[in-house]
């Protein structure tokens, strides 16, 4: 017992597993591939007018205007209690998907999905606030990989529920509900830090994240959900040092924290080559998270569920191994990324651009497919590249 007081107390690894175990339910989701069909199908029997015009726009618009709110209260909260918020959020995501109905009831689902997406970086923010940074390599390897894991599994099975046990969609969707509140219950056990990025500096001596790792996370795909790896480029630069008061003034607390975000944000971005590079990180991330929006609408119109086998969970499954492929052979590569960056840049965009053409202008779901395959992986490998 003494042993397990003193693990859970002052080891990286306790709540390294609890992120993780929380990581991997929350993105097992295998219903998630197979949402379109289930709204357009007889348990929600809505028109895929109302799905792309109506519906699927809210997530994109709550989560915009929720994104900013939310990485100021996370650090101000310390991380936990916005992961309980995310558990929330994902519960009455799914609550809504099994038994509301009508055009509303599943706007608002997307809007609480919109509040999952954009609480996102309190996952990837909340490890480094917890453990040492000489462990901030290993756990971000961790963090990252058990998503992939459960993004493939998630798909694997969905897949193989719908064509080998004819599972319907909303028991897909039940077991989704279930596989996130097991998540929120990690969430409870998860130790609470004691301090964070900007609003609770303990020691300015200690290198921690800055706030380009913590924006970059916010730019992950759904499945997949994040490129933490910038984080060893902000743990070189780590915060500049300031001098910490005894009892700092309640009414100039806020304004300093204010002042000290517009510093680093000037510091990160007075480097052209940074400044270039999150544009292109921020215009790219956009473009993918609409064609993730939008995609199985698109597969829907090629070959309606309706009257079609639909292979949405292998298509998501293959394109994750393929991400994971591509991000792991750029850290084998020997390649000079400051010489060579922009010219993959360039050869990588265009293959990306080539794959949308053909997904919109092929009448044949197999060459979507493929299309989509291409899209994924070449965005996974310039994402990479990228941090």
């Amino acid at each position: 017992m003494d042993c397990w007081k003193r693990a859970t107390g002052h080891s990286w690894i306790y709540p390294t597993l609890i992120i993780c175990a929380n990581g991997f339910f929350s993105t097992m989701r295998p219903s998630e591939p197979f949402l379109t069909p289930y709204l357009t199908g007889p348990e929600k029997n809505l028109t895929i007018e109302e799905v792309t015009n109506q519906i699927f726009p809210v997530w994109t618009y709550s989560y915009l205007a929720l994104l900013f709110p939310v990485f100021l209260i996370t650090d101000y909260v310390r991380y936990k209690p916005v992961l309980l918020l995310q558990g929330v959020s994902f519960i009455v995501t799914w609550l809504l998907l099994l038994f509301a109905h009508g055009v509303v009831a599943m706007q608002v689902v997307e809007f609480f999905y919109g509040m999952v997406t954009a609480t996102e970086v309190a996952y990837y923010a909340y490890i480094y606030s917890v453990v040492s940074t000489d462990h901030y390599q290993r756990v971000t390897s961790y963090c990252r990989s058990i998503t992939l894991v459960a993004a493939t599994v998630a798909a694997v099975l969905g897949q193989l529920l719908v064509s080998l046990a004819d599972v319907s969609y909303f028991h897909l969707n039940a077991i989704t509900l279930a596989s996130v509140s097991l998540a929120f219950v990690c969430s409870f056990f998860l130790p609470m830090p004691q301090k964070s990025m900007f609003f609770h500096r303990k020691d300015v001596t200690e290198t921690l994240p800055g706030p380009d790792q913590v924006v970059a996370t916010v730019g992950s795909d759904r499945p997949s959900r994040c490129q933490e790896d910038k984080s060893s480029v902000c743990a070189d630069r780590g915060p500049a040092p300031e001098p910490q008061a005894d009892d700092p003034k309640p009414q100039n607390h806020m304004l300093s924290v204010l002042v000290q975000l517009s510093k680093d944000l000037r510091d990160c971005y007075s480097s052209r080559k940074l400044l270039y590079w999150s544009l292109w990180w921020a215009l790219a991330t956009a473009g993918f998270n609409q064609v993730l929006n939008y995609i199985q609408v698109l597969w829907d119109f090629r070959a309606p569920s309706h009257s079609s086998a639909v292979y949405n969970g292998a298509v998501e499954a293959i394109a994750t191994i393929l991400g994971s492929a591509t991000s792991m052979a750029v850290g084998y590569v020997k390649v000079n990324w400051d010489l060579s960056g922009e010219l993959a840049l360039g050869i990588f965009s265009a293959m990306d651009a080539g794959s949308l053409f053909l997904m919109r202008f092929t009448d044949n779901i197999w060459a979507c497919y493929a299309g989509y395959l291409v899209f994924k992986a070449c965005y996974m490998l310039l994402i990479t590249i990228a941090t």
